[in-house]
């Protein structure tokens, strides 16, 4: 296969740095990461410190453009916690999907939260929502769109911590565990009790819930110690923070959920979701539409929301703009240090398609709640070049079949277009 020229690639290159040597793809990703010192030098040289873990998956079609995977993987140990902060709202928007398939209820029914006690909110507006209303569909473009965490919140309050557990566990994410809200200071025993609310088709309800409180509590049975202090209150506590009642996600279960989300046929019957062809193009569409590109004025603002603003693989979360024939799939997580990302990158243009999922840790002095994280001088910049090293192997990684990728395009003219 001829190699692609530089040239045809400049409007990726401007918002990345273009001086390390051309990296050599030989099947293994420790060589490719140590080949590369002006990349990825300063993590390499303590990888077990940042706590890295890699997956790269080639994806090759046949000439009936069904895909077989091979993938590669560096330090990946489920047993090597690293706190997921975002990525859960994947699966949670999921999991809530098919919970309103097996319901026959829309995506778009109107979803009315109220409260049960003093530490619940109720959400009976939403001011980002065409009409004004809050529904599913529209707290899932808002958590693909940005990860808002109040989006993910309703979710989780709509599945209940029980069920949205064991849906977990019957597609196979047995590393997993979604335990907890986000931006919530709520204990463990509060993250039990999910909200009230309704849902509404029309004007008529045709769905209600009462609080639910979850039977059985999913936190770790064992304490999941890192660090050596944490500011509580705004005070600084000493000793290590427990992350057992904290979420977890796996990097494999990350990049197992992408791939069988993005290729249902590839995978066995328990890891799909059972979810419509429908709702399967609404994720896909909103998890490759830029902000800027959604329609909803809240997102309107580009210095605010770039297009890499929830990119971190291959624009390190800052890229102003992100060439048109360039579409990335994932879903992002930062928090206490670590930045996770799990994508599926499309270039319609070159034909190239694969699957990364990463996760770096990044807290020098080993406090928490500190605001004082690597994320901008090594987190980030070590995403965004693994994205780019691997992208430029794939630029030139010979195929017996050029994809056929149009599964993956779709209008880019936000709500406007999923209205009309």
């Amino acid at each position: 296969m001829t190699a692609i020229p530089k040239t045809a690639l400049a409007g990726l290159f401007l918002l990345l740095a273009a001086c390390a040597a051309e990296p050599q793809w030989n099947g293994s990703l420790q060589t490719l990461l140590e080949s590369q010192p002006a990349r990825f030098g300063t993590v390499m040289r303590d990888p077990e410190r940042y706590r890295l873990q890699i997956i790269y998956t080639q994806i090759d079609r046949d000439a009936a453009n069904n895909p077989s995977f091979r993938s590669f993987s560096y330090r990946v140990n489920a047993d090597e916690y690293f706190y997921p902060a975002s990525t859960v709202k994947l699966p949670t928007a999921l999991i809530a999907l098919e919970a309103l398939q097996k319901l026959g209820i829309p995506r778009d029914a109107a979803m009315f939260t109220g409260s049960a006690a003093d530490f619940q909110t109720s959400a009976l507006v939403d001011d980002s929502a065409p009409d004004g209303v809050p529904s599913v569909a529209h707290y899932i473009r808002k958590i693909l769109l940005v990860s808002d965490n109040d989006a993910f919140n309703r979710l989780y309050e709509l599945l209940g911590q029980q069920a949205l557990n064991e849906a977990l566990i019957r597609h196979g994410l047995h590393n997993s565990r979604i335990v907890h809200r986000l931006e919530s200071v709520l204990t463990p025993e509060q993250n039990l009790l999910s909200n009230p609310l309704r849902l509404e088709v029309g004007g008529r309800t045709v769905y209600e819930q009462e609080a639910v409180r979850s039977a059985k509590s999913f936190v770790a049975p064992e304490a999941e110690l890192l660090g050596v202090a944490e500011i509580v209150g705004g005070e600084l506590r000493q000793g290590p923070k427990d992350f057992s009642v904290k979420n977890a996600y796996s990097l494999q279960d990350q990049h197992d959920l992408l791939q069988s989300l993005l290729f249902p046929a590839a995978v066995d019957d328990k890891s799909r979701f059972e979810i419509s062809e429908d709702d399967l193009d609404f994720v896909y569409r909103w998890m490759s539409t830029y902000p800027r590109e959604s329609g909803i004025t809240q997102y309107s603002n580009a210095a605010e929301y770039p297009d890499g603003y929830v990119k971190f693989l291959l624009y390190g979360g800052k890229a102003e703009s992100i060439p048109d024939p360039i579409r990335v799939f994932n879903k992002v997580g930062d928090a206490y240090g670590f930045l996770t990302d799990a994508a599926y990158v499309v270039d319609f243009e070159h034909g190239v398609e694969f699957l990364l999922a990463a996760t770096i840790y990044t807290n020098a002095n080993q406090t928490f709640n500190d605001g004082e994280y690597e994320y901008d001088e090594i987190g980030l910049p070590f995403l965004r070049d693994l994205g780019q090293a691997i992208y430029e192997i794939e630029l030139t990684r010979p195929r017996s079949h050029v994809p056929d990728l149009s599964r993956f395009s779709f209008d880019t003219r936000g709500i406007s277009a999923e209205i009309d």
